[in-house]
């Protein structure tokens, strides 16, 4: 099997991580109840320490962090914003717990899903001591993938003790494009951050995958990267179909649907639409993207994931809801017959 494609199921609807509200049971309550395919919620909306970021750098090792001036910045002890976010994490593990055993679910092999923000998002954001943006640093950078693929094992790890879960992990690098681009806002004019050579990131990227040693995904935002996405060889990707894909998105979506990989494709809108879409509308949308790349539909049934095109952190709890049912019924028409579409 494809390494791409192993151990991630296809046929299945899921999230990106984001649901809205402050309430880790009652996320964890939709989002067991519309997918087989689960994943522990993200809640941003708890502010400093349930971001991306802070969330990121709660798995850490041995690199604390606090907020300054509201930037996540490098300490030499962890301050409160990272006690904070390790709170959080903590709680969410403890919700999907009570669930699951409540539900019957422990030890059940079931599917679950993790999400961290991976780490050259992670230094596009966080500031060292000095005042400077970790990604500047390459000795910082390299730390930053050492301590996240550490971190994010012992994650992992523990998920699996409590849970008895099979794990996924996702990593999200919206800034990829902007660190491979040289274009990572710096904070002064004089503070110029050099762009990473995509070959670089690709090989961190690939060593995080080895020590983590799961299923492994990377969501880098709507656009496929045409410059890391091929230098891949471990990594199931997230791509937005909600929008037009360019002649080159299309080829490169072509070339790894080809090649075995599994694909996450964001169908589903993050908010709810004025007309309330179906799952049939949905599927077909889907197997008209490949008609149109040139596939065989039946990458429908064994190479695709059907998600939302982005987090549902501002959605409603109602329309996040309808959300998680609508990729989860439209994945399964995808699965039952792509030629019937």
């Amino acid at each position: 099997m494809n390494p791409r494609a192993e151990g991630i199921p296809s046929g299945l609807g899921t999230g990106l991580g984001p649901m809205p509200g402050t309430d880790p049971a009652e996320a964890v309550r939709i989002v067991s109840g519309e997918t087989d395919f689960a994943f522990v919620p993200e809640l941003p909306g708890r502010g400093v320490g349930a971001d991306a970021v802070g969330r990121a750098g709660a798995m850490l090792i041995d690199m604390p962090f606090e907020m300054v001036h509201d930037v996540y910045r490098t300490t030499s002890h962890p301050g409160s914003a990272m006690r904070r976010a390790r709170d959080f994490l903590a709680w969410d593990l403890d919700a999907v717990e009570a669930h699951w055993e409540a539900a019957g679910l422990l030890g059940a092999g079931r599917l679950l899903k993790v999400q961290s923000c991976g780490p050259f998002s992670y230094a596009a954001q966080v500031e060292l001591r000095g005042g400077h943006k970790m990604l500047r640093d390459h000795g910082a950078v390299r730390d930053v993938v050492a301590s996240m693929s550490d971190g994010l094992s012992d994650h992992v790890l523990e998920v699996e003790r409590r849970l008895g879960a099979r794990v996924v992990v996702q990593l999200d690098e919206p800034d990829l494009d902007a660190v491979v681009n040289g274009t990572v806002p710096p904070l002064t004019r004089l503070d110029t951050i050099r762009p990473v050579p995509a070959s670089a990131v690709a090989q961190r990227l690939e060593e995080m995958a080895s020590v983590i040693g799961r299923p492994i995904i990377l969501n880098a935002g709507p656009r496929p990267n045409s410059q890391v996405y091929p230098l891949l060889s471990s990594y199931s990707v997230a791509v937005d179909f909600a929008r037009s894909l360019s002649d080159a998105d299309k080829d490169m979506v072509g070339e790894y649907l080809d090649g075995g990989g599994v694909l996450l494709a964001g169908v589903v809108p993050s908010s709810r639409p004025p007309v309330l879409p179906r799952a049939e509308e949905t599927a077909q949308r889907m197997a008209a993207v490949i008609d149109e790349i040139g596939l065989d539909r039946t990458v429908l049934r064994e190479n695709i994931v059907v998600t939302p095109v982005s987090g549902l952190a501002d959605a409603t709890p109602e329309w996040a809801a309808s959300a998680l049912r609508l990729a989860a019924e439209s994945a399964e028409l995808l699965a039952q017959d792509p030629d019937a579409l």
